[in-house]
């Protein structure tokens, strides 16, 4: 069994990946659009047909699924649930890089810095409203 992480957006769930492509070098490898779906017609506004129905983002083997809430549905809310990125390596700077990159229009809750248990550690909520928590062995 394999958990994986799904984020649910207001309608910017696009813009939040292509965020994520630029911070972390990944890829949207699916996405789905409302439009053409049995979820399309008398109760989707125009507006919407072009939202996110389902999408998968792959970054060196760190995959999320999200999507965009159909309308009506309560906001998204993420208060208590966090994603974790983890980057190996010899170098804590590929951590730092994408440390930065995610804050950028967020906030940074612990900065990214040496903790007690050794590595890197940093934890901040993006412009989108998700807690991230970014990791490195050394």
């Amino acid at each position: 069994m394999q958990i994986e992480a799904y984020l649910t957006f207001g309608g910017n769930c696009e813009e939040a990946l292509n965020f994520y492509k630029q911070c972390l070098g990944g890829e949207i490898t699916a996405l789905m659009r409302y439009e053409g779906t049995p979820m399309d017609g008398a109760q989707l506004p125009p507006e919407w047909k072009q939202k996110v129905l389902h999408s998968v983002f792959d970054a060196k083997g760190a995959r999320f699924m999200a999507s965009d809430a159909p309308p009506g549905q309560p906001k998204p809310a993420y208060s208590g649930i966090t994603m974790s990125v983890y980057v190996p390596g010899p170098d804590h700077q590929p951590a730092s890089q994408a440390f930065d990159a995610l804050s950028q229009g967020g906030k940074v809750t612990m900065p990214f810095a040496p903790p007690f248990w050794g590595g890197h550690f940093g934890m901040l909520v993006d412009k989108f409203g998700v807690p991230w928590m970014v990791t490195s062995e050394h």
